[in-house]
């Protein structure tokens, strides 16, 4: 159905396996710091107007891999398709953020929460059919969700918080009503995930954006144990491939110990994490056997180095590179890294910083294995 892959670099480091660079791919690589996404979304009248269009979808996750050498795509969507899904009322307004129209936060509307019809998302799943037709073999193609508890954020407090006031009073005062959103959560984003690794997602990334806001106790009931859950229901193998499934927690280091018993391939790490100690700690060693517990580590440039001139990027890349140290080489399992930012890049981002990036780390990452 789909042309073989010309570039496996990216799920080979998943894998941790060997590769002749490290690879390189950018949370919201395909947005507004470039022109031809803005143009884009002018034709398309609204962020969802590009989002529910397979079309669209498809034509602006490829716009950064026209202007790089990236070493993945990531499909163009967005986190609260699935709470969308559910009836809340999704909305964006230019130059704000996420809104929905019913909040959930109060005992009847968590009653009403149920696992959504995945048909009400099959604009999603085209997309991601589409995308990897288009790629054509290019590079492989991720696709994603939030957290189970980054998604309940949204739906409680209605949308994005400075202080996450409403979701931690419903945390604190309801824990029953949090657990039953939580478990719904939980069960829509493996229907959801497992649905785009039927149409053709060759790896999947859960972004748990606000684990990190929670309290030490909190995170590991809240946060942790449900993107655990996600994890175990989705498939691991799809058409006779492996399927690559990477967790991203901002503000996570302090758990990173934890997290390495997540039934998963690729953790991602912000930009508050020495890469050399988290290789230390949950890299792994060389082996001939996978290792379940060892992960692939996935980051962890400051997204704000791309606003400094194109010699600091390079430098700051290559200081980046050599602090995880010379990744694993040969045959077997070892460790692995996977370049990227440690959050989503800036709509204010240069373009051609981007390319300054990309460009250092590939050759960067060729000297490291030298």
């Amino acid at each position: 159905m789909f042309a073989p892959l010309q570039n496996d670099s990216f799920l080979r480091a998943c894998f941790r396996q060997a590769t002749d660079h490290t690879p390189i791919w950018l949370m919201r690589q395909a947005g507004r710091y470039l022109p031809e996404y803005r143009a884009s979304r002018a034709k398309a009248g609204s962020f969802m107007g590009l989002a529910t269009n397979p079309d669209y979808a498809t034509e602006v996750t490829l716009q950064p891999l026209e202007r790089y050498a990236l070493d993945a795509a990531i499909l163009f969507s967005d986190i609260l398709t699935v709470p969308d899904a559910m009836g809340l009322g999704l909305s964006f307004a230019l130059g704000e953020g996420p809104r929905f129209a019913s909040p959930v936060r109060d005992e009847a509307a968590v009653a009403r929460l149920a696992v959504p019809d995945m048909d009400k998302l099959r604009y999603v799943f085209d997309a991601v059919t589409s995308i990897r037709r288009a790629l054509n073999g290019r590079v492989p193609l991720i696709g994603f969700s939030g957290s189970p508890w980054t998604l309940a954020c949204y739906m409680v407090e209605g949308q994005g918080s400075d202080d996450y006031r409403l979701v931690k009073s419903m945390l604190y005062s309801r824990p029953d009503l949090m657990h039953r959103m939580l478990q719904v959560n939980a069960d829509a984003v493996a229907a959801y995930l497992n649905a785009q690794i039927e149409a053709g997602a060759q790896a999947v990334m859960v972004f748990d954006s606000w684990g990190g806001v929670l309290a030490d106790g909190a995170f590991q009931q809240f946060s942790l144990a449900y993107t655990q859950q996600v994890l175990r229901q989705l498939k691991t193998e799809h058409d006779g491939q492996r399927i690559a499934r990477i967790v991203f927690t901002k503000g996570g280091g302090i758990w990173l110990d934890q997290m390495a018993e997540l039934d998963c391939e690729v953790l991602g790490l912000d930009w508050t994490v020495n890469l050399g100690q988290a290789r230390a700690r949950v890299g792994g060693g060389v082996g001939d056997a996978p290792d379940a517990r060892a992960k692939a580590l996935q980051g962890n440039l400051d997204p704000n180095v791309l606003f400094a001139p194109s010699a600091h990027i390079a430098a700051e890349a290559t200081r980046l590179v050599d602090s995880f140290g010379r990744p694993h080489q040969g045959t077997g399992y070892g460790p692995t890294h996977i370049f990227n930012l440690g959050h989503g890049i800036s709509q204010h981002t240069p373009p051609e910083h981007v390319q300054a990036l990309v460009e250092a780390v590939h050759t960067a990452s060729r000297a490291a294995r030298r």
